[in-house]
């Protein structure tokens, strides 16, 4: 498994409803995403930033999902280019599931 992390700026002005309403909008588009194992939404309002956690399966997953195409959009609805970061992830203590998750090797 690997985690990203994607970071981008939110422009300026922008309330925080229509931040979250944008995350709610796009939410199912994830869920039907059979490589992604969550996704976790931010927001920073004190910084005007917005982004995400990522799980997923693997590298590839993540490249597939976050496009040229992916980044295009995000441009034209905030007018940013993401910082990402990417980080192994061998094990999640996943206490909303009472599991502990472990990459499959």
């Amino acid at each position: 498994m690997i985690s990203e992390y994607v970071l981008f700026d939110l422009p300026v002005g922008i309330s925080r409803e229509k931040v979250v309403k944008d995350m709610e909008d796009i939410a199912p588009h994830w869920r039907k995403n059979p490589d992604l194992i969550r996704k976790t939404f931010l927001y920073d309002a004190g910084k005007n930033q917005g982004g995400a956690l990522y799980t997923w399966h693997n590298r590839e997953a993540a490249d597939k999902a976050h496009d040229a195409a992916w980044r295009q959009r995000l441009m034209e609805t905030y007018g940013t280019e993401p910082t990402i970061r990417y980080f192994e992830t061998p094990l999640i203590a996943d206490n909303a599931l009472e599991a502990i998750v472990v990459e499959n090797k």
